[in-house]
């Protein structure tokens, strides 16, 4: 039966379908936001797939281009593989549901979000993030919602929620945040060095426009919900995990953990698994489900380590921070280069600069943002965790990483005005041990630096983690988590920087949602390690931008002519700038607003091919003393080309203050020559003269 639901939400009406379209489906949303169209289903499989030990949840967000107008690009005319945009909006919708599915539920379940219509200032991703939320509360998979997501921008102090186009242009602040009925259960922030407790207050802003979407959720789900189905549960047996406990005692265990070395913590947990697998070498029910049992009894002696003794597995205080060290030009050729390393985490970046022309092109929903100038990009091969498998290149981890990266550096990079390069940035994983994400950030911020350009500040990022008990006021809050702490914590809070404030946030949580007295202390956390790594790490290294770019990076001058001018600098079929780049060995970027970028290597170029162009596009007036080159000689005088397509005449009588018999005795065709334009006619004519009286210079000068 079709049952159509709406609300008024920030100044727009947001309605949900239910059962228009899509009805095989187990669950689905036809979500109006404004003119904003997206098609919001959840579908599960019958049956657990075998031989996984996780849950195989898969989120796809669908840039359909017909949604603003437009036929894809390329031979097929049809789109292709996700933009980054839709990997990066598809693990905004996963971070905060994933954790609200059954842990021990091992069917495949998809969901999936069709953009048919783009309202610009109706964003088609909240849209989704909303559609995924109702289709999977109101279908009969097994879902602990529902759950809502609000977004927050900030425009001259004032909060605004669900901000237009428009209004995302002009904001400080680009916050989303996913809430349930009691709890924060996703952060993702971009921010103009956002004071902490602006933040934080903006985040709860978020959580209670939260709470009265779920209200609207919850009247949806009343009226269309379905009874929930039953499942096979895949959850280790508690008959496993005693015998385990019988062989392998918890002390045994604990000793096992506790090690500051990776692969030290892993041979050990190779051998209880020998063991155990001797152990059990006749119980073959068992010996499948032995590697998740060893899993979860690994995460509940470190877990009750971490919570009731306050110890680490490295041994660490719960506020002190890896070894850290920070390097920079370890790679001598490149624009710049940067390492920064805490604990067994270790990211070298690499900084590119180049003409503005080599800014990335997007082909998006978002006809705003065309281009950007700043890309990070982040890798993580498999020997940075001593494993072997084939590159096959980046994952939606990696390109969430190197996204997560880019936004906490962006509020602080120059403008093009300032610094008129594209800017490439490249981390490249050395070794993994947790956060490296975070120390994207921090090599990002030396590499920058080291290559000249001029950021307003340094930035740096940390993480912090949590575990739980069993009340909300039964928790720890970990300083910088290595990767074990990671996997068997409840949290992952992401946080980068300035000294003055955040430019970015990314929390990931495996529990039911954050009260607001742990995100305040997970805020905190990460300010007081942030502002220790930029002055005891960083800043000893490199304090200050280099004031130049390096020897092997491209110098770039920009100039500004008028665009009514840019075909005389052009040329007929490029002859013009054809051959300035010839005779100066440069790069030359003309955009159609009149801005001239002449990129080279040699500033002596740069200046002669500046000095061209200029003297192109300046009118040629009397009184003007120019240089030029003689291109043709007559019997009465010589001909002087002053700019290309522009010649005027010296007569032979101007040609000096002595009289001259014939023009070849004083110049030649390719002399370079200066001279003062004397006259223009009405027909355009131009009259120079070489006279130093006319140049003002004395009979000694001659």
């Amino acid at each position: 039966m079709y049952k159509s639901f709406s609300m008024e939400l920030a100044g727009r009406t947001l309605t949900v379908d239910v059962g228009r379209v899509a009805g095989q489906a187990n669950g689905a949303a036809f979500m109006h936001y404004g003119d904003t169209v997206v098609l919001s289903t959840a579908t599960a499989s019958d049956k657990p797939r075998e031989g996984i030990d996780f849950f195989p949840l898969s989120v796809e967000f669908e840039e359909k281009l017909y949604s603003v107008g437009k036929i894809p690009g390329g031979f097929n005319r049809r789109e292709g593989k996700a933009s980054e945009n839709a990997v990066l909006t598809a693990r905004v919708i996963d971070r905060p549901m994933r954790p609200l599915f059954p842990k021990d539920y091992r069917n495949d379940v998809t969901l999936s979000n069709l953009v048919m219509s783009v309202d610009p200032d109706c964003s088609p991703e909240y849209t989704a993030m909303l559609g995924s939320a109702i289709a999977t509360c109101i279908s009969d998979i097994p879902f602990d919602g529902p759950c809502a997501t609000t977004q927050i921008g900030m425009i001259g102090g004032e909060f605004i929620v669900n901000p237009t186009n428009s209004q995302k242009t002009d904001s400080d602040l680009a916050l989303t945040v996913a809430s349930t009925r009691e709890k924060v259960i996703m952060i993702e922030a971009g921010a103009k060095e956002i004071p902490e407790q602006v933040m934080i207050e903006a985040i709860f802003k978020a959580h209670e426009v939260n709470q009265e979407i779920i209200k609207f959720i919850d009247r949806i789900v009343a009226e269309c919900g379905k009874p929930k189905h039953s499942y096979e549960s895949c959850a280790v047996s508690p008959e496993l995990l005693s015998a385990i406990q019988e062989i392998v005692p918890s002390a045994e265990m604990e000793n096992a953990v506790f090690t500051d070395d990776k692969q030290t913590r892993e041979e050990n947990i190779r051998r209880i698994t020998e063991k155990l697998e001797a152990a059990f070498a006749d119980k073959e029910e068992w010996l499948a489900g032995l590697g998740e049992a060893v899993y979860q009894y690994q995460k509940k002696t470190v877990r009750k380590m971490i919570l009731r003794d306050h110890k680490r597995p490295d041994g660490r205080a719960v506020t002190e921070i890896r070894p850290l060290a920070a390097e920079i030009d370890l790679l001598p050729r490149v624009h710049g280069s940067g390492m920064f390393t805490r604990g067994q985490t270790q990211i070298l970046n690499v900084c590119t600069l180049a003409p503005m022309s080599e800014a990335q092109r997007l082909d998006g929903l978002d006809e705003n943002e065309t281009s950007k100038r700043y890309m990070h990009h982040y890798n993580f091969p498999s020997y940075s965790v001593g494993e072997t498998k084939p590159s096959r290149g980046p994952g939606r981890r990696e390109i969430g990483h190197g996204a997560l990266a880019e936004r906490a550096l962006v509020p602080v990079l120059p403008t093009e005005a300032e610094f008129p390069y594209a800017i490439r940035t490249v981390s490249e994983t050395m070794e993994s041990n947790g956060s490296t994400s975070q120390a994207s950030i921090c090599a990002s911020t030396l590499s920058l630096m080291a290559a000249g350009v001029p950021i307003k500040a340094m930035v740096a990022g940390i993480s912090c983690g949590l575990v739980t008990g069993d009340s909300d006021d039964d928790y720890i809050v970990l300083t910088d988590i290595q990767g074990l702490e990671d996997f068997f914590g409840d949290m992952d809070f992401k946080v980068g920087g300035t000294h003055k404030g955040i430019t970015a946030i990314q929390m990931d949580i495996k529990i039911h949602g954050l009260t607001r007295p742990i995100i305040e202390e997970a805020i905190a956390r990460t300010r007081e390690a942030r502002l220790y790594i930029l002055d005891e790490v960083m800043a000893p290294v490199i304090s200050e931008p280099r004031k130049e770019v390096g020897r092997y990076a491209p110098k770039i001058d920009q100039i500004t002519i008028d665009p009514q001018k840019i075909g005389d600098v052009v040329g007929k079929q490029g002859s013009v700038i054809n051959k300035i780049i010839e005779d100066t060995g440069v790069k030359i970027d003309i955009s159609e607003d009149g801005r001239v970028d002449i990129c080279g290597a040699d500033r002596e170029m740069i200046e002669k091919a500046k000095e061209i162009i200029q003297g192109i596009v300046t009118d040629v007036e009397p009184g003007q003393i120019l240089t030029g080159k003689v291109v043709r000689i007559m019997p009465f005088g010589a001909f002087v080309e002053l700019k290309p397509k522009k010649d005027g005449m010296v007569h032979i009588s101007r040609l000096s203050d002595k009289r001259v018999e014939k023009v070849e005795d004083v110049v030649n065709i390719g002399d370079t020559v200066t001279v003062k334009v004397l006259d223009i006619d009405k027909m355009g004519k131009i009259s120079l003269s070489m006279r130093p009286g006319d140049l003002g210079k004395k009979n000694s000068e001659k």
